[in-house]
Order: C-alpha cells, then structure tokens, then sequence
C-alpha cells in the first residue's frame, strides 16, 4: 500500500482566519484523505476556534507559539510573533524529516513589523528560515499557473530588476515546478512588461534588452519557451489552454488574473525550496475573523497540491 504524503500546516496569524479556514478544511474528509496532516500553532487557540465553529479539532498539533493575548480581527504584536513561531516549528520539523511537505496559512505583513520581523511575506521568510539562494512564486488555479520573475516591491524596482538573468532562472524554476504538477512538456509562454509587450521599442525597450534574449536562452536549454507576449492578452490565451504556464514580470501583473479567474481556488506554491510549500492565496481578512465566515475552498486546494508535490518529491 503507497503511504500517504505527510504535511504539516503552519496556522497563520491566530488574530486572522488563518485557523479557521484550517479547521474548517480538516473537518472535511476528502481533504483528509489527501495526506496525514499536522498543525503547527496554539493548541489552545485551535481547540477554541473547533469549538466555536462545532467542528473537530485537528487530530494532530504541533504546539508553536502563544495566542493566548491574541483577539480576532485585532492587529497585534502577540499575533505577528505567534505566526513565525508556527512557520519556524514546521520548518524545523520538515528538516527533521517528521513531514514532507508546508502548508501556510495567511500572516500578516503589519503584525510581523510589530513583532520586529522585516519579511515582506512567506516566500521571503521561508527563504531565510532554510538558507534557499532563489525563490519565486508560483500562482496555481485550475485554468491558469503563473510564475513571477518579481513580488513583493514597487512597480518601479521590480521593472529594474526584470534582468534577463532573472527571467530565465524565474523560466527555469517555473519549468522544473510545473513539471512536478504533471506537465512533462509545459508550454511556457513569457509575458512582456510594456504595453503591447513594447511594440518592437515604440513604448519601452526592456522586452528587445532582456526579456527575448531570456527567452532565447531558455529555449537553448530544451525548455518550449515562447514570448515576449503582449500582457493584455496573453492571460486569456493561457486560461484558454494555449498555455500551460505564464511567466509575469511583476506582482499585479500576475495575481490580478489569477484571482479574477478563481479567487477561491487559487494555491500559492514557493519554488526553489528544499521541500514543497504551499499555501492559501488571500490574507488574514481581519474583518470577518472570529465570524465563523471565512470560505475554506483555498485551504482545501492548497492541501490538495501540497499533496501532489510531496508525493512527485519522492
């Protein structure tokens, strides 16, 4: 009999909807049939959420931090430093070898700052907390994966740093992780970072600079790459299954379709890692925390590919 994959699902900011969304997705056996899964995060806090919802708690909980002082919906120092205790503990674990695989709940950049952590999000802690070199974000719904060359900085910056080095690793990276979701010969396609991917130079030159000969590089490689494409169109080519992956130069530029397509449903996957990482793609909604009305689809859809990835690790 094939054992099933092991995760362990780091609970996220306890003043957010980060451990209900986990309760409410364990409490559903399909998702508990994908894999035998953990939490790392306040037992307590669980135990409470559980109850509050009339749900069962987590069968197995890896205690991390003290959310004790936490209230929902309420920015706090105590959540920020409950939420990298929770990641630090899984971390830990999954290097021990305890567990193959990460799933993350959401934290919150404003309650790491107070905490005094400078991470911008979790692809950057996790970067850290392993020693990993090059990470990139990977964005994953059932019609549309996109892998991007730049996150979490200004508009301006990320167009500075779209060097051609940078856009093949990110192809590369992008390559190896789609081929561990089942596309043994993905179609990449590039996107441009202009308006009409710069219009052979007319609105910017970055596409003919760094952004082509990127993609020629790669496809030295063996990698089907194709682009530089105009952006405005490309990810409905890529929804519409022209592509199996879309490579987009800056944040926005990637997460607005991706979101528009299936909020619900959309994974964030950290490639580069040495082990898979998966996560919930929305934040902690401190609005409707505590209400018992955050939807557990996401959580439920990052477990599923935090399952497909550990068991193609192995």
């Amino acid at each position: 009999m094939t054992r099933l994959p092991s995760l362990i699902i780091s609970a996220g900011d306890p003043a957010g909807v980060g451990p209900e969304v986990t309760v409410k997705a364990l409490a559903q056996p399909h998702v508990r049939d994908l894999a035998e899964i953990a939490v790392a995060g306040d037992p307590a806090d669980l135990h409470r959420t559980a109850e509050q919802l009339g749900l069962p708690t987590p069968e197995t909980i890896e205690p991390a931090g003290d959310a004790g002082r936490v209230r929902s919906g309420q920015l706090s120092t105590h959540g920020g430093a409950a939420a990298v205790a929770a990641v630090r503990r899984a971390v830990e674990l999954i290097q021990a070898g305890c567990y193959d695989a990460l799933v993350t709940a959401p934290i919150n950049k404003e309650a790491l700052k107070l905490a005094g952590f400078d991470w911008p999000g979790h692809t950057e802690m996790l970067a850290e907390l392993t020693g990993t070199g090059e990470v990139r974000m990977l964005l994953v719904t059932d019609r549309l994966k996109v892998v991007h060359v730049t996150t979490h900085r200004s508009l301006k910056s990320a167009i500075e740093a779209a060097t051609r080095t940078r856009i093949v690793r990110t192809i590369e990276l992008g390559y190896q992780g789609i081929r561990r979701l089942g596309f043994e010969r993905p179609r990449i396609a590039v996107a441009g970072i202009n308006p009409h991917a710069g219009e052979s130079g007319l609105f910017g030159d970055e596409e003919e600079r760094e952004i082509a000969p990127a993609v020629a590089e790669a496809r030295a490689e063996g990698i089907e790459a194709s682009g530089p494409w105009p952006p405005d169109t490309l990810f409905w080519r890529a929804s519409s299954g022209e592509f199996d992956l879309v490579v987009a130069m800056y944040h926005d530029q990637g997460h607005i379709p991706v979101k528009l397509g299936g909020f619900d449903e959309g994974v964030n996957v950290t490639l580069g890692l040495p082990f898979p990482r998966a996560s919930v793609d929305h934040g902690t909604a401190f609005d409707i925390a505590g209400k018992g009305a955050a939807r557990w689809a996401s959580m439920a859809a990052a477990i599923g590919v935090a399952a497909q990835l550990a068991v193609k690790r192995h």
